[in-house]
């Protein structure tokens, strides 16, 4: 997994409400949002009778005419909802009351990182653990690991003889959150592997013997690499297995036009995640279904 610097971390999407206190200012919707150029910001209009219409516009000079309200505000988590108090509403309400004491203990130990916001979010690893219940996974694999949240939700979604094969080029990372997946009584399901997948996933297609043994796969790693991850992962996942991969709005970069200011690595990688996303929907191998959590999961259901 590629390190970034904490300049680099930051989402490229910023949105200004002129009624910063309204639930319904500036929700993320491909057919309103539009993006700000480095001095410009969004405002929001309010309802009108019983059709709710969110117009995002640019606003020229914004902090002149906005005064404190314009300041320019960017989404310190991996949503892709703008809007703060909803996605804490959303946490708070589903997600923590439910969240198992260990994941908990990691996520908190993760927030100290200071590349935290590599981690899963907790609601995507809410999902994730449910889904794996939902079509009985027992041998799964994960491309990039990090600290191991993804990896914990994973873990405990499995059945005791569960498989887990994770890899990364980072055990140091992975180390911070072993100790949480040893004490909840998981590590015996994880098999680590230190180093690029792509080398072990080509030993795997030519050992032959893994052809369609894995019932799900999820990849969270290096975006320029996921079309070769992909060329090789579908022939390890079961017909009827998924492939997960994490990322795929980017920030919500998928959308922004060609010019316009992102972080240099939003910028880099998003042409890979456009071109992910372009073969995903063309490949008649799978059937895909794009989800707006955490920061964008596609699903591939293999079918052929």
């Amino acid at each position: 997994m590629k390190v970034y610097s904490s300049d680099d971390i930051v989402p490229p999407i910023v949105c200004i409400s002129q009624e910063e206190t309204s639930p319904t200012s500036c929700l993320f919707h491909p057919t309103t949002l539009l993006f700000s150029y480095k001095f410009s910001y969004f405002s929001s209009l309010t309802k009108a009778g019983w059709l709710l219409t969110i117009i995002c516009f640019r606003v020229k000079k914004a902090m002149a005419t906005n005064g404190e309200n314009g300041r320019h505000q960017e989404v310190g988590h991996k949503s892709l909802l703008q809007s703060d108090a909803l996605y804490q509403y959303i946490l708070e309400t589903s997600v923590y009351p439910r969240e198992p004491e260990a994941m908990k203990e990691l996520r908190e130990i993760t927030a100290k990182h200071p590349w935290n916001l590599m981690t899963t979010s907790a609601d995507e690893g809410q999902f994730l653990n449910m889904l794996l219940k939902l079509i009985n996974a027992k041998n799964t694999m994960e491309i990039g690991v990090f600290t191991g949240y993804s990896l914990l939700a994973t873990a405990m979604a499995l059945p005791d003889d569960g498989k887990i094969l994770a890899m990364d080029i980072n055990r140091d990372n992975y180390e911070i959150g072993l100790p949480v997946i040893e004490k909840a009584g998981l590590a015996h399901k994880i098999e680590f592997r230190e180093g690029p997948a792509l080398p072990v996933l080509d030993q795997m297609i030519e050992d032959g013997q893994y052809h369609g043994s894995y019932d799900f796969i999820f990849v969270d790693a290096d975006k320029d690499n996921y079309l070769n991850y992909h060329k090789r992962l579908i022939d390890l996942v079961k017909i009827g297995g998924l492939i997960g991969y994490d990322n795929t709005l980017w920030n919500g970069s998928v959308v922004a036009p060609p010019d316009a200011p992102l972080r240099k690595y939003v910028r880099y990688y998003r042409d890979f995640v456009l071109e992910l996303n372009k073969a995903l929907a063309a490949d008649p191998r799978i059937e895909i279904c794009q989800l707006p959590v955490g920061d964008g999961i596609t699903l591939c259901r293999r079918i052929s």
